[in-house]
């Protein structure tokens, strides 16, 4: 995206709704040579924070990853962030396959050197379809085993914690204050408006999706001024799903009470009571009055954790 368009972008949203002075206005860039060119005007046409896609600081990793970048380049694309934007993040996978405890620490540490606020470290994950799929269903590739991965994310908590920038969600760390804000309204299942090719939003009570193919897109703008492929209302019960589901994310947790007011259900008829008890019990949920918390021990748990406190009402 020329930094051109983005400021008319920006400019545009201002006019519509008017942008606080402290607004976050974050790019998402791949850390290339290209896209780091551009940085100087992209934080002058108002962008404020940007969030790199390193992904590892090993070269053999970013070309099993299928990258386009080398390590060198995305080192590059930190520093010129870093000289442009107060606020920068950048992104690594951990859990690839044969990296050991100490394989992770070392790159860990290096990456909290480069000094910034905010990292997102996420687990490799097979998903249906993609190359690693196949590649681990013909045996060329072993997956982490569960117990070597969750030995991982507690040293990632260990270390980040120590260098000052806790998990605020499952994957997002940061120092106080340097939260992704639009990230934490999705998390929050507050409102949001996506509006480019493929951008999901959740407003006023219903879900949009807009048309993924930007050539779709534009033809349904020029034929009804939006490109919205669909507009839907959400009934409370999916919203009550939907919010745990983000929310349980979250190292706040979820006010059930607020939840409640906001969809109209019970608490009883969101979350099972008698499952929030046992998970209590086992030392991985919180509960405080009406506010329920993932505890630390519980987070890498959480995939099993969600459909055991969701009520049945809210899963069907």
């Amino acid at each position: 995206m020329r930094p051109q368009l983005v400021a008319k972008l920006i400019a545009e949203a201002d006019k519509l709704w008017g942008l606080m002075d402290s607004c976050e206005i974050t790019l998402e860039a791949n850390p290339s040579s290209v896209e780091a060119s551009k940085f100087a005007d992209i934080a002058s046409a108002g962008v404020n924070r940007v969030s790199l896609g390193l992904q590892s600081l090993d070269d053999q990793t970013l070309e099993f990853l299928g990258r386009a970048h080398d390590v060198a380049e995305g080192l590059a694309a930190l520093a010129t962030a870093q000289q442009n934007f107060d606020r920068v993040s950048f992104d690594l996978i951990y859990a690839r396959p044969g990296q050991s405890l100490d394989d992770w620490r070392s790159e860990l540490e290096q990456a909290l050197d480069f000094g910034t606020d905010h990292l997102s470290l996420y687990q490799l994950t097979i998903e249906p379809g993609t190359r690693f799929e196949t590649l681990v269903r013909t045996g060329q590739l072993i997956p982490a085993d569960d117990d070597h991965c969750a030995d991982l994310f507690d040293l990632t908590q260990e270390i980040t914690t120590a260098a000052g920038l806790p998990a605020y969600e499952i994957s997002n760390h940061a120092r106080i204050g340097q939260e992704s804000r639009h990230n934490l309204t999705y998390w929050r299942y507050g409102d949001y408006i996506g509006i480019g090719p493929g951008a999901h939003g959740r407003r006023l009570s219903s879900a949009t999706e807009r048309h993924k193919k930007p050539e779709n897109f534009l033809s349904a703008v020029e034929r009804n001024g939006n490109g919205l492929k669909v507009e839907q209302a959400l009934s409370a019960d999916v919203q009550a799903a939907e919010a745990l589901m983000m929310g349980l994310r979250l190292g706040e947790g979820v006010d059930l009470a607020a939840l409640a007011v906001k969809t109209g259900l019970a608490i009883a008829s969101m979350v099972d009571e008698a499952e929030v008890e046992k998970l209590c019990d086992l030392g991985l949920v919180e509960r405080d009055g009406d506010h329920v918390t993932v505890k630390p021990k519980g987070m890498p748990l959480l995939d099993a954790i969600l459909p055991k406190l969701i009520a049945d009402v809210l899963r069907t």
